[in-house]
């Protein structure tokens, strides 16, 4: 199974190209099921979670090549499917915009519970509310979610907590509802704008995205011929400013939107490192005398769970003590144990781990166990004394492009080999 060789002890340094956001091209790409004609997709990553997804858009009928390196065409005229294949699904968190895509495109639709990273309890019940509030009957029959619609109406949906991914769902399920959807207690997340915007240039009506409460007349249909381009990664872009940090290096990220980053940057100035911004890139200079902090994830503005095990590494080795509330999933520690197998010195205490800064990390084998605390073990396996495995690059390859090849440019000791 690949993993990554480490050699750590080396600061990056150069200029790094942030690609496109997953977690806007995995809402994005199904989006594409809406419309009844073409569409271009520009600044696609190339990460496992898109090659699924487009691998399951053809199953369904759609025509799908790459016109350049980080471009793709999608025509979705012949789409002839409602239900997604289930081996495909399976592996995939962000199959669950099957749901809203395929609803608004046929008015019904059949997908298998979502698989993806395991971060304890992710319930989809605020999908299904928002469904049956758009006039959708919702049954779930041995591990399938079967939605039909015989009246598509739009409605006034309050969102019981704060989530991206149903606020993304009841806007493609939405769009092509009878009258106004009015969703309150929408999530801001910057890819929630970006397919918002993506929707609009497909003809959609979709205004207030990006805020709590988002309105949505519907349309008949959505037409092709459209070109967008996905927004830089928020979170690849994070997980290069916290490496730079850990090592002491000193990058140019480039092709990043600093204001989606304002909440990172906040904390790596607190911990004193140094941080530059202009329109498009950020400078990270890192210090080998990093300050203690305490973080707590919350959804946008606030800090990222995407970046909470990245931004472990950097609290392992502050001086002091530091805190790692997190505020979204409850299983995100898992990244917990492989750190102290480091050296780290951490102690958990239900949603809060406490970590009492140690000067230098030890090499080791360690185990991916999702993506995020996958990156989070490279960066430690970058600052490490000796060598470290890291085992399960699949899980990294779901959401980072290219990492190791982008880690060498910078002056890393990073292969790829079956371990």
């Amino acid at each position: 199974m690949d993993g990554f060789v480490i050699k750590g002890g080396k600061p990056l340094k150069g200029d790094v190209y942030i690609s496109g956001a997953k977690n806007a091209a995995v809402a994005i790409i199904p989006a594409a099921l809406l419309i009844n004609g073409w569409c271009r997709i520009e600044n696609v990553p190339h990460i496992g979670d898109v090659e699924v997804l487009l691998n399951i858009l053809t199953q369904l009928g759609a025509e799908i090549r790459y016109e350049e390196n980080d471009t793709i065409y999608i025509n979705s005229e012949n789409i002839n499917s409602w239900k997604a294949p289930y081996e495909m699904v399976k592996s995939l968190r962000a199959s669950y915009y099957l749901l809203g895509a395929l609803m608004g495109r046929f008015k019904k639709a059949e997908v298998s519970f979502p698989g993806g990273c395991d971060f304890g309890f992710r319930p989809i019940d605020q999908h299904i509310k928002g469904f049956e509030a758009l006039g959708a009957e919702v049954e779930i029959e041995h591990g399938l979610v079967k939605v039909k619609a015989d009246r598509h109406v739009g409605s006034q949906i309050y969102l019981d907590v704060v989530s991206v991914g149903a606020t993304i769902n009841l806007m493609l399920a939405a769009s092509t509802a009878g009258g106004l959807t009015i969703i309150e207690n929408s999530a801001k997340e910057p890819h929630i704008v970006d397919v918002a915007n993506f929707l609009n240039a497909m003809g959609a009506d979709i205004k207030g995205a990006g805020t709590d409460v988002i309105k949505i007349r519907g349309v008949r249909e959505l037409t092709g011929g459209a070109v967008h381009s996905i927004i830089p990664d928020q979170i690849e872009a994070g997980t290069f400013m916290l490496a730079t940090a850990a090592t002491c290096g000193d990058v140019k990220v480039r092709n990043v939107i600093p204001k989606h980053m304002e909440s990172l940057t906040a904390k790596l100035i607190e911990m004193k490192v140094d941080v530059q911004e202009n329109g498009e890139w950020i400078r990270v200079r890192g210090t080998d005398r990093l300050a203690r902090a305490n973080i707590k994830t919350l959804p946008y503005p606030g800090f990222p769970t995407d970046l909470h095990p990245p931004a472990a590494v950097l609290l392992s080795m502050a001086s002091g003590t530091s805190t790692m509330t997190e505020g979204v999933w409850d299983l995100r520690f898992q990244y917990v144990d492989e750190l102290k197998r480091m050296g780290a010195n951490i102690k958990l205490e239900g949603r809060i781990a406490v970590f009492d800064g140690i000067p230098r990390l030890s090499g080791a084998p360690v185990k991916a166990m999702d993506l995020r605390a996958g990156a989070a073990l490279v960066i430690a396996g970058l600052v490490a004394d000796g060598v470290t495995h890291v085992h399960n690059a699949k899980y990294i390859d779901r959401g980072y492009e290219r990492l190791e090849q982008k880690l060498l440019n910078l002056g890393a000791d990073i292969y790829r080999k079956d371990l």
